[in-house]
């Protein structure tokens, strides 16, 4: 269990670094990255849930049909501009 703790940290910081790169964040932009479970009949069983906030308090969210742990760099880069 911790071991894989641990390996969401490393996963999430380089999925962070890669958001910042793409959309050219600055260092005072939030980036939150979480693993949500769905019930619903038409959604995937584990997504990730991206979000981030920007200086002015405006956000934009974005979903990965896949846990953190199998979220890839392609992933990130095929992440739409418009927000979810």
């Amino acid at each position: 269990m911790f071991n894989r703790k641990t390996q969401n940290i490393e996963k999430i910081r380089n999925l962070k670094l890669l958001i910042s790169n793409k959309y050219e964040l600055s260092d005072n932009t939030i980036i939150s990255i979480a693993e949500l479970s769905c019930h619903e009949p038409d959604c995937p069983p584990i997504e990730t849930v991206i979000t981030v906030r920007y200086e002015n308090g405006s956000m934009k969210n974005w979903r990965v049909a896949k846990p953190i742990s199998e979220v890839e760099e392609t992933d990130i880069y095929e992440l739409e501009e418009h927000s979810h």
